[in-house]
């Protein structure tokens, strides 16, 4: 991986560490999988991986919108019309399943749970 952003912490962000290509970036996110992280400094040395903590929660509201705005601006990736999107109810998701087994699904698929 050239790059990474991680909201579980734990297990999966040192397996990220593990597996980063030489000069990798890393964004922690969040830990919702566990908040310690058990590691070497091997990856950080060896292949100068970096590792970067976001702490969206104390971000003033300036900034927030400063970087919300250019995310809908000038960071939009310009293939997002080309992403698909379906939309299925939740009793729907079994046969879904079957199609990402199979490898068949590409964009987003949105769950209407009502």
């Amino acid at each position: 991986w050239a790059g990474a952003i991680d909201n579980l912490g734990g297990d999966y962000l040192a397996w990220l560490t593990r597996t980063m290509r030489y000069g990798g970036n890393i964004a922690s996110i969040g830990l919702a999988a566990n908040h310690e992280l058990h590691t070497t400094v091997m990856p950080f040395i060896l292949r100068a991986v970096c590792l970067l903590g976001i702490n969206s929660v104390d971000t003033p509201r300036e900034l927030r919108r400063a970087v919300w705005r250019r995310i809908g601006g000038d960071l939009r990736p310009r293939h997002l019309d080309r992403i698909g999107q379906r939309t299925m109810s939740f009793d729907e998701l079994p046969t879904a399943f079957d199609d990402y087994i199979a490898g068949s699904v590409t964009g987003r698929t949105v769950v209407e749970i009502s």
